[in-house]
């Protein structure tokens, strides 16, 4: 053999050194076969991702995808991942790192669910990272620190939770940070302060807490500091935020905050202000704002003493000191050396204070709007001067169309011609581009006065003229923000070039431009291209650098004689190792490194249970034993060890591992850790005191559980599949539900347990459809199978649906699933067409809601439907039993369980359902309840 490659190497050597210079590049087979499993694991119902598994994604530009040419391996990498509002669903595959020369990712505005995937944090390369809109969840990776080149983090607009990681403190060239209207907790990390070019820092709409760390006073380039409606109650505003020299924004609206307001008036530059709805105290500084302040707002607090001077301030719009405690005189001259027009006007919002007077000569000018109601003044008839606007005005910050009406002929009708309003040129037809943009932390409360320097601004950034530019309406939103409907028309002509449209779009969604700090960051909405999506490419979106499409082409049969000797040498080279390597070990171990997960050594499992002691076991099934062990730092854990018939092999062991690691929810139980060492195999959890549901329904149980417990543990055994079937990433069917695999913790949370029988669930095809089954062996426990499942051998999410259901049987019932060979679903079943519904239910409940029962064994027996198309998905289970749980009565309470795994909005209102409207199918009826039980909505049960 060692002959035989000699003599390959020698030939090809001998091969001019330019046949593979000279060979067309191709992507990297790597980053092609990254593609296909991130295209698998999206969901693409418009399938604009047709083209995804045709050619070379580089070279047949695939939609979405944009590369360039690296000189040192002469393949073509992809640098941009740009799929912006493709209503695509799905989850984000891991498999992203595999890209590891991508700078642009682009998800923004589609449906996209599941975690961020950690691994991202390994490309670092990236500097646009843009998933805002979209429908993510879990913890924000830590890993995300690991970007060196990260200039934007665009995350708003998810359902992200947990804390903001302290690691991005190492984002040395992040200039945005985005994280607003998630769900984030915890305190805002100090170590923040360090970042050196952070510009924005936008996280308002979340739940944090603590305090506002004092340390971002220390920040070099700060513009915009936005926390509004978080909760930072009993915390004040640190004194320090006066020295951010370079601050323009800061907005602390709604976070309960105390104390006083610091005096942040000798800020050169700061521009707006909002400190409302709060628990503010004590004066304003007296000290005037720069010359650019445009809003003043500390509404809603507990502000006295009088109202400072205000005038000098030619940029001023809005200043809100409504509902405080300010007493005094109405302070004169505010508008002073400043002229007001139709544009531009100011609102001095004094309503609801302590204010007695009104200086003489009081006199607002117009687009003044001065607002008294609810001050003493008001009420005093004897003022010389009369005060007009004691009433409460309405004030309409300018929104909506500013179209002129002109008289043009009808444009032509074979595209969606216009007249540009902005034009010169009044009745010239043309195509225009349709742009919705937001302003996400302007600046300003009144646009109309900074309109004309808007339209400057964008269209010398994008090197257009001022009248290729239609603002057709814009609308302020909650936040403040400001939502913009923009058109762009061609110069001088009637259609933009492809080229130009490529062009402009790529400024926008690539943030290659800055708006002006009044104006602040901004998002693209949409980008419509009308009638010329028929003029770009099929695969439009995708392209080459000039220098990469330089690059292909010649010598293409060189390149193929080349390819074919390699092919060979590879062959032989491979069988060669194979036969070399196959006399050796193949048992060797796997490494395993996972992060979160602890890598346990067999003594240390040892010590942890005491030797494996008999009086550690809490639990033992066809796997192994389970041991309750203490791990030196006094975590308590259970250990599931295998015993030797059922040890796996390396490869399936270490697959178990990193899935139940991608596995976070709140019911589900948590992997601590794994030994696998010295024949033996463990799976290190966390510790359930309340043992298994099958205990607590065991006709031994000394405490039996009340029925609203018994609901509370259906419903969040069902939301901890729900999050299986559709959030894990990758989604999984279970396969093995059962109530000895409900867990319950001190409060009774349910977690769903026992992993060793999933399977991962079907993705879509390249396609856009999704498989309805995976086919595999039959496996599971008697009682709980899927009877289609069983026949047929095809798992689907309907078949955990089937075995929920069984336990919800149980749950009822008290009865196991076989027991004397009757099968829980048969004679439920049985029992209800006879009309002795009540003889079913577990009299150690003693009283139980009747309306809940009927709907509750309603959605049990449609989940235990023989065919699968007759029962509910997850979605319309977890739905159900939120509807159950909000007509159960005040009167039941979690005796048992934690009242706090319940969403509280589930209890704001009770329903009356009567038995016409429980879902589906149902077996009872009202006359088998007596009337009595029917008039309170309560049966009560003497115990047999």
């Amino acid at each position: 053999m060692p002959k035989i490659f000699l003599s390959i190497v020698t030939l090809v050597l001998v091969f001019p050194s330019n046949l593979f210079v000279y060979g067309a590049p191709t992507t990297d087979p790597t980053e092609v076969n990254a593609l296909k499993v991130i295209r698998n694991s999206l969901y693409d119902p418009m399938n604009k991702l047709k083209n995804w598994n045709k050619g070379d994604p580089c070279t047949t530009n695939w939609t979405g995808i944009y590369c360039q040419m690296e000189s040192n391996d002469n393949y073509l990498h992809i640098t941009e991942i740009q799929l912006f509002k493709m209503n695509l669903s799905g989850t984000l595959s891991p498999q992203l790192s595999s890209l590891s020369h991508l700078k642009i990712l682009d998800f923004m505005w589609n449906n996209i669910s599941g975690p961020i995937p950690k691994e991202i944090g390994s490309i670092t390369s990236l500097k646009l990272i843009l998933l805002n809109g979209n429908q993510l969840s879990s913890y924000l990776p830590a890993e995300i620190g690991n970007l060196p080149s990260l200039n934007r983090l665009q995350i708003d607009q998810n359902q992200i939770s947990g804390p903001i990681p302290t690691s991005f403190m190492n984002l040395t060239s992040v200039k945005h940070l985005h994280m607003n209207n998630n769900s984030l907790s915890g305190q805002i990390p100090a170590e923040l302060s360090k970042l050196p070019r952070l510009l924005h820092l936008l996280v308002d709409n979340n739940n944090l807490s603590g305090h506002l760390p004092q340390e971002f006073s220390e920040m070099p380039s700060i513009k915009i500091l936005q926390f509004d409606n978080n909760n930072f109650g009993g915390t004040s505003i640190p004194p320090s935020y006066a020295n951010i020299s370079t601050l323009l924004k800061l907005s602390v609206r709604n976070c309960s905050l105390e104390g006083s307001v610091p005096d942040m008036t000798q800020i050169p530059q700061l521009g707006f202000i909002d400190l409302s709805w709060n628990q503010l105290t004590g004066p304003l500084p007296t000290h005037k704002f720069s010359t650019n302040i445009t809003t003043i707002d500390v509404s809603h607090n507990k502000l006295n003493g009088t109202i400072p001077d205000f005038s000098g301030l030619p940029n001023l719009q809005l200043l809100a000191l409504e509902d405080n405690f300010f007493e005094g005189s109405v302070p004169p001259n505010i508008w002073d050396n400043t002229t007001y027009s139709a544009n531009k006007s100011l609102v001095l919002d004094f309503q609801n204070n302590s204010l007695t007077n009104v200086p003489a000569n009081f006199d607002p000018p117009a687009n003044v709007s001065v607002l008294l109601s609810g001050n003493p003044l008001c009420s005093n008839t004897t003022l010389s001067t009369p005060v007009g606007s004691c009433q409460f005005q309405s004030i309409t910050k300018a929104s909506g169309s500013e179209q002129t009406s002109v008289n043009c002929q009808p444009c032509p009708t074979d595209r969606n011609y216009e007249y540009n309003p902005s034009s010169t040129l009044t009745c010239f037809c043309a195509v225009p581009l349709g742009i919705g943009m937001r302003l996400k932390s302007p600046g300003i409360s009144d646009f109309r006065p900074y309109k004309t320097a808007f339209e400057k601004d964008l269209t010398g950034l994008l090197n257009l003229y001022v009248y290729q530019l239609y603002i057709e309406n814009y609308i302020w939103e909650t936040g403040p923000r400001l939502n913009m409907q923009l058109k762009l028309f061609p110069s001088n002509t009637s259609i933009f070039s492809v080229n130009e449209i490529v062009r402009v779009r790529r400024m926008l969604a690539g943030w290659e431009i800055t708006l002006l700090d009044i104006f602040g960051p901004y998002e693209l909405l949409n980008f419509t291209l009308g009638s010329y999506a028929n003029d770009l490419p099929k695969s439009s979106g995708s392209g080459l650098s000039t220098g990469a499409i330089a690059g292909i082409a010649i010598g293409a049969v060189a390149v193929a004689t080349a390819v074919s000797i390699l092919a060979t040498m590879f062959i032989l080279k491979r069988r060669w190792r194979y036969t070399t390597m196959s006399k050796r070990s193949s048992l060797s171990r796997f490494s395993i490194k996972i992060d979160g997960v602890r890598c346990f050594t067999f003594e240390e499992m040892a010590k942890a249970t005491k030797n494996f002691n008999e009086s550690s076991i809490v639990g033992q099934g066809g796997y192994g034993k389970v041991y309750k062990g203490v791990l030196d730092d006094g975590t308590v854990v259970a250990v599931k060890r295998a015993h030797e018939e059922s040890l796996q092999g390396s490869k399936e062991f270490c697959t178990e591992i990193e899935l139940l690691s991608r596995l976070h929810h709140r019911n589900l139980v948590s992997l601590v850790g794994y030994c696998d060492e010295l024949d033996e195999q463990m799976l290190v959890y966390e510790f359930m005191p309340n043992g298994t549901l099958r205990d607590h329904l065991s006709v031994k149980c000394k405490e039996p559980l009340n029925f609203n417990t018994r609901l509370h543990i259906a419903l969040g055994s069902s939301k901890g599949i729900l999050y299986l079937h559709t959030e894990a990433n990758p989604p999984i069917f279970h396969r093995d539900i059962k109530a000895s695999n409900i867990l319950l913790d001190s409060k009774f949370v349910p977690k769903v347990a026992d992993f060793g029988l999933s399977r991962l669930a079907p993705l879509p095809d390249i396609e856009g459809t999704l498989p309805g089954h995976v086919s595999t062996v039959v496996k599971g426990t008697p009682g709980y199978l899927d009877p289609e499942y069983f026949l047929t051998h095809k798992l689907t999410d309907k078949s955990d649906v089937y075995s929920l259901g069984v336990v919800f049987l149980e749950l009822l019932t008290g009865m196991r699933p076989i027991a004397h060979g009757k099968n829980i679903v048969r004679e439920v079943t049985l029992k209800c067409q006879s009309g002795n519904t009540l003889e079913i239910v577990d009299s150690r409940m003693e009283s139980y809601p009747i309306e809940c029962i009927k709907r509750f064994l309603s959605l049990a027996l449609r989940c235990c439907q023989d065919e699968t198309d007759l029962r509910p998905s997850m979605s319309e289970v977890v739905r159900e039993l939120e509807v159950i749980w909000r007509m159960m009565p005040d009167t039941y309470s979690l005796t048992t369980a934690d009242s706090s795994d319940v969403d509280p909005n589930l209890k704001m209102t009770h329903s009356t359902s009567s038995a016409s409207s429980v879902m589906g199918n149902t077996f009872l009826s009202s006359n088998e309840m007596s009337s009595e039980n029917t008039e309170s909505g309560l049966h009560n049960v003497t115990p047999r």
